[in-house]
């Protein structure tokens, strides 16, 4: 067997990057040849399919999302990415071409290449990109599915795209394209970590075969060292949606005193750290060993996202160190925590809820260790990778047997 993994990032930028190269890792070690597709840059791994890349683009930087009608057009529609990945199949001539985060770099233009040349081909949505413009159906921090109910053309209306009527206008535009294209109608399957993301794209893409294979973690790692040291722990970016201030404020209120620690950065982070100087902040903290550290020895994790995660990593590397999981009750959270088993959940954004839930934690440690357990457990069973490898090589199996 041979696969085409694509990805625009060829190095760890988020959450989509360590699925692919989990995967990419997988695959390697079960036999299955893997080739690489994606784009340059300086923070790229080695692959031997490295002079196939595209050239990097970063439509953050600068003005390069408003250079003119080429880059809009490229936006839309990557020639280059196309002619690139055609060559690619032409001398590789793999069976399954596999893509991951494709949109706007690459563009979902390069599916149709691989299903023309005779690809089955397959698509990781790790975000709601297929429904929304902007990636995140947020709107002026909250939930927002305007998109969904009603046109592309709310993402120009309402400015999603940083507050600018052109770049918002943009991603209408690329969404109506692909509307019209029909690029994500050549998919043979789209896999979807969560129940909850599938739900939201089959109201786009009805006809559409969606398959659920959730995220996986190494259920390998040893637990012998862990143990609560009487903190309670939040890790990711300090902005609104993620409900950081949400969480701090019900710290504040809590009856019981417990210490707080905030991992992470973004737009928030100076004003919380005025706001609530109760609370350790201690700002970006890289995957690995340090972060590990602090995971282990939590009383609990807490997950007050006030916006549709997916499958959230956040929660399986809380599992995987038998942590339980205080989340907010929104988007694929649900589906991974067990409320009473495994951790609890609340209303998101619901503060005073929030500081109950806590004060409970802090008061009963003996009830956080037993959930930690259950939740150990439930990963060993769901969410351990060798299932998710398992369940994506029957996938490729099964499409490679229909003619």
């Amino acid at each position: 067997m041979k696969i085409l993994l694509v990805n625009k990032f060829f190095y760890i930028k988020g959450g989509a990057e360590t699925v692919y190269f989990q995967e990419r890792n997988m695959l390697k070690q079960a036999g299955v040849e893997v080739i690489d597709f994606s784009m340059q840059h300086e923070n790229n791994f080695p692959s031997d399919y490295a002079d196939y890349f595209v050239s990097n683009v970063d439509y953050h930087k600068g003005n390069n999302l408003l250079g003119g009608i080429k880059t809009a057009v490229n936006f839309i529609h990557n020639a280059e990415a196309c002619n690139k990945m055609q060559k690619l199949l032409e001398t590789e001539r793999p069976d399954i071409v596999h893509f991951h985060n494709i949109y706007h770099q690459l563009t979902p233009a390069i599916i149709k290449v691989a299903r023309d040349f005779g690809c089955k081909t397959v698509l990781t949505a790790h975000d709601y990109k297929i429904v929304c413009p902007s990636y995140s159906m947020l709107r002026d921090g909250k939930v927002c599915d305007s998109c969904i109910t009603g046109t592309v053309f709310n993402a120009f209306r309402y400015r999603c795209q940083d507050g600018s009527a052109s770049k918002s206008l943009l991603l209408s535009l690329e969404a109506t394209w692909q509307y019209i294209a029909k690029n994500y109608q050549a998919l043979d399957v789209i896999v979807s970590p969560s129940e909850f993301l599938r739900g939201v794209i089959k109201r786009t893409l009805p006809d559409s075969r969606i398959d659920v294979i959730v995220n996986g973690i190494d259920d390998s790692l040893p637990v012998e060292d862990i143990a609560d040291k009487g903190y309670l722990l939040f890790v990711g970016r300090l902005s609104r949606e993620k409900g950081a201030e949400s969480l701090l404020r019900a710290h504040q209120q809590m009856a019981s005193k417990i210490p707080l620690k905030i991992v992470g950065h973004g737009p928030l982070y100076n004003q919380l750290i005025e706001q609530y100087p109760n609370a350790e902040f201690l700002g970006y903290v890289q995957q690995g060993e340090g972060l590990d550290h602090l995971i282990k020895h939590a009383r609990a994790v807490i997950v007050p996202s006030e916006c549709y995660e997916n499958c959230s990593m956040s929660v399986l590397e809380a599992m995987s160190f038998a942590r339980p999981v205080i989340g907010a009750r929104i988007g694929g959270i649900p589906e991974q925590i067990r409320d009473g088993v495994d951790g609890v959940l609340f209303e998101p954004g619901n503060v005073e809820e929030l500081a109950s839930v806590l004060d409970d934690f802090a008061q009963r440690p003996e009830k956080a260790h037993l959930m930690g357990r259950n939740a150990r457990e439930r990963l060993c069973e769901k969410y351990a990778l060798r299932k998710h490898m398992d369940t994506l090589l029957n996938l490729y199996q099964e499409l490679l047997s229909k003619p």
